[in-house]
């Protein structure tokens, strides 16, 4: 899993979480379930029964006392969260990941699947042994049907381009073109030469 996938998930879980508290206690309140049951209430949770509302009028003219420049904050704040939730969840949605790949074409093998990840994971072992090769990312993109392979490739001082490049079609991307029966799929290939001490001469 990477940070990013962790991340986003923690972020989900903890939202779920205080969404489903929060509705399990106005659904507490609305069924009147505390005073069937004898239920004790959070602490200074204003829902307790069915007749009661979040902000009673004494608490109205409690905020309503800050001054005038309480609520244009407050509503700035949500229109704030707001946004940065919509934002979030336009680039979760906008992250084009096939998840996983079907083995085999013209007809794939039924119940047979690659993950993208592992996938990954292969290109860039078998990228990262190359000769002149000091280090190898591998990112999968696209659908499903059409996987995009993106790879980086750090340089050794003494790696040649060309030949490191004809090495990688040769080998790691021939390798997962025919192992997952995709004989098009698609690579972007970045190459960068690691940094180096300058060298002493006596």
């Amino acid at each position: 899993m990477t940070p990013r996938s962790a991340l986003n998930r923690t972020l989900l879980a903890l939202a779920g979480l205080a969404l489903l508290g929060g509705g399990l206690l106005i659904l507490f309140a609305g069924l009147d379930l505390y005073q069937r049951h004898d239920l004790a209430p959070p602490a200074g949770w204003p829902l307790t029964r069915p007749a009661d509302v979040l902000l009673g009028s004494a608490d109205r003219a409690r905020w309503s006392g800050q001054g005038w420049w309480w609520w244009p904050a407050v509503i700035a704040a949500l229109v704030l969260t707001a946004l940065l939730a919509l934002w979030w969840l336009l680039t979760q949605l906008g992250r084009r990941r096939p998840g996983s790949l079907t083995v085999g074409r013209p007809a794939p093998q039924e119940g047979v699947e690659l993950r993208d990840h592992a996938l990954s994971e292969a290109i860039a072992n078998e990228a990262g042994a190359l000769p002149g090769v000091g280090h190898a990312a591998v990112l999968i993109t696209g659908r499903q049907g059409r996987p995009r392979t993106h790879i980086k490739l750090t340089l050794t001082p003494e790696g040649a381009p060309g030949a490191t490049l004809g090495a990688l079609c040769e080998g790691p991307l021939s390798t997962a073109r025919r192992s997952t029966g995709v004989s098009d799929m698609a690579a972007e290939v970045r190459l960068q030469v690691s940094r180096h001490g300058p060298h002493r001469v006596e």
